[in-house]
């Protein structure tokens, strides 16, 4: 999120966005080089902060303690849009990269909607409870800044934008894409829980190298997947997530 120094930091804020992984220093959830040994993994120690950092993600909320706040003072407005999306299995997750203008504002400044991801089981915790997957949509400003959209995902009903590609939208094997159309896309504005309340903190990156300073943004109220659509995801990933850092006296803030 590199060519001039300005042009060169965004270019590598968005590598660690998206994220485009580094064979020369993989890393993984399990054996050695999962999360613990994460920071030892590049011999460079650009992957360090996963250790050093003290701002870290995924976290567990806790909702009784957070800081309420005016909504008003959050000022978020989400305009995702259907757009054509190319659709990546690279062997940590399924990561939707999104073409056209899905953005939002927050707090007045625009992102722009690069990607969206999956893990299982989820990443963040709600007061200790964990949920069956996590989706996030990572947006990236013209300064390069971060702000991860997270929703939890819980077993319901089956979600209709995306029943009609979910065999689609998730190649097998690593290193597998497939072009979803702007016509079969999901309406990405509609997956979005139309009613929640937020919870927002400042964190980091959850895979390396754990870049911090990124915004979330938490929806409270869960998507629903079927059974069988949890399923289909996690007969290829499961295990995919980060465990939980330290809140280290973080705000944590609900309109």
């Amino acid at each position: 999120m590199l060519v001039k120094p300005i042009r060169l930091k965004l270019i590598a804020c968005m590598f660690a966005a998206l994220p485009l992984y580094s064979a020369a220093s993989e890393w993984s959830y399990s054996g050695h080089s999962a999360p613990d040994h994460w920071a030892m993994l590049d011999a460079n120690g650009n992957y360090s902060t996963c250790a050093k950092g003290t701002h870290q993600s995924p976290i567990d909320i806790p909702s009784a303690s957070a800081k309420h706040i005016n909504a008003a003072s959050a000022s978020l407005g989400i305009d995702y849009q259907r757009s054509p999306l190319d659709v990546v299995n690279n062997g940590h997750s399924i990561q939707a990269n999104v073409a056209g203008d899905s953005r939002l504002e927050f707090q007045g400044k625009t992102y722009k909607l690069l990607q969206f991801h999956f893990h299982s089981p989820s990443e963040h915790l709600y007061n200790g409870k964990r949920f069956p997957m996590e989706m996030h949509w990572v947006n990236q400003a013209s300064d390069g800044s971060l702000l991860v959209i997270a929703a939890m995902i819980k077993s319901g009903e089956k979600n209709a934008q995306f029943e009609h590609i979910w065999n689609k939208i998730l190649p097998q094997k690593k290193g597998e894409h497939i072009q979803i159309s702007q016509a079969q896309a999901p309406d990405l504005g509609r997956i979005l829980p139309s009613v929640s309340k937020h919870f927002f903190y400042k964190g980091s990156l959850t895979t390396p190298p754990c870049t911090e300073g990124v915004q979330w943004v938490l929806f409270e109220q869960p998507l629903q997947l079927s059974a069988d659509q949890i399923s289909a995801f996690q007969s290829i990933f499961t295990g995919n997530n980060r465990p939980a850092s330290a809140i280290n006296q973080r705000e944590i803030d609900e309109d």
